[in-house]
């Protein structure tokens, strides 16, 4: 493996638009906590950060249902941060609306748009929008296909069964850059690292439990299959939650009590055992979360991102009912002290691509 340039390692921050609540405990609307989003990115683009990612779901514990318009008022109120989605559940949308909407953030935003597709792990949109969970698979997998196509920016003609056939057909706008980057999230399917590959789209691994060296044959699969295909290296990307304080113990205490209420939940719908604060602390010691001071925090990162050989970390910074004005005390401390440690540590470091 060839050594990477630190200058082209890149920090984001990923929402899914939980659902906030204030200083004293209430929960907020689904609309404060959309006008608390756009002051978050706003925060995150003023000190620096390079991405920020915004999730989709269909429920009411996440305010986003929409995030291509909220990516559109972050491009008008931001400068210089990447704007994307984190991810759009391609399933489930139609490719053609997909593109056209980040076409047009792309253009607010100045060329900022990113799009990161994925089948996700909630299937709410399905009967929501009309589609068979039984087609899953066979959604995504056609969605993609013809996204990858749009996103050339040419006529497409396309043939389809869960898509419409086109013929020699152009889809406007435009972008005055010729092509949105594109990211495929992976949760850790050998099938999904491949078509990633084949697709010749970045990848984005999320890792939300364990050692994130486990995942490091998925990094090497990715390049494999890209040296078969003759394609060039893409970056590699890491999605993990946490949450940073002033302290370790703050942080794991701050982050506790909107983990158990989101884990707890989605663990109740899906038949999981009860959420455990010792499994918790474990996970927050030697797994993917990334909870504590900048420090403990940036230690964990470096060490994720030298494990996997990853180009770039994206911190899922709200899990759960926390307040606007902890998850903005997270953003700055991520952007101001914990990417500078990580800098530096990887600095001492070799760095593999």
């Amino acid at each position: 493996m060839n050594a990477i340039d630190l200058k082209t390692i890149k920090f984001g921050l990923d929402t899914f638009g939980d659902v906030t609540h204030d200083d004293s405990g209430v929960p907020e609307s689904a609309a404060q906590s959309i006008r608390n989003i756009i002051e978050q990115g706003k925060l995150a683009d003023e000190i620096g950060i390079n991405g920020f990612n915004i999730g989709e779901h269909h429920r009411d514990d996440y305010a986003v249902s929409a995030p291509m318009t909220v990516l559109a008022g972050l491009a008008t109120v931001t400068k210089n941060i990447t704007l994307g989605s984190g991810v759009v559940v391609l399933s489930s949308e139609d490719p053609i609306r997909v593109y056209q909407q980040f076409a047009t953030v792309d253009a607010l935003s100045n060329g900022r748009a990113e799009i990161t597709a994925g089948r996700g792990s909630f299937t709410e949109s399905f009967p929501l929008f009309g589609y068979e969970l039984s087609d899953y698979a066979d959604l995504f997998e056609e969605k993609l296909e013809m996204l990858v196509e749009l996103l050339k920016e040419g006529p497409i003609t396309w043939t389809g069964k869960h898509t419409p056939t086109l013929r020699n057909q152009q889809v406007y706008p435009k972008t005055e850059r010729g092509q949105i980057p594109l990211r495929v999230g992976v949760g850790g399917s050998p099938e999904s690292v491949i078509r990633a590959a084949r697709l010749d789209a970045n990848l984005a691994l999320a890792i939300i439990g364990g050692d994130p060296a486990r995942f490091a044959p998925y990094a090497k699969l990715y390049y494999d299959a890209l040296d078969q295909l003759h394609k060039p290296h893409r970056p590699i990307s890491i999605h993990s939650p946490g949450h940073i304080a002033d302290t370790d113990e703050q942080a794991i205490e701050e982050m506790w009590p909107a983990y158990e209420a989101a884990f707890g939940r989605i663990g109740r719908e899906r038949g999981w055992p009860p959420v455990q604060k010792g499994n918790y602390l474990h996970e927050v010691q030697y797994g993917s979360l990334y909870v504590g001071s900048a420090e403990t925090v940036a230690k964990k990162i470096a060490y994720a991102m030298e494990s996997v050989g990853a180009h770039r970390f994206d911190l899922k910074y709200a899990n759960g009912p926390m307040s606007h004005s902890k998850l903005m005390h997270s953003i700055e401390l991520y952007g101001t002290k914990v990417i500078p440690m990580v800098q530096e540590l990887m600095s001492k470091q070799p760095v593999f691509s």
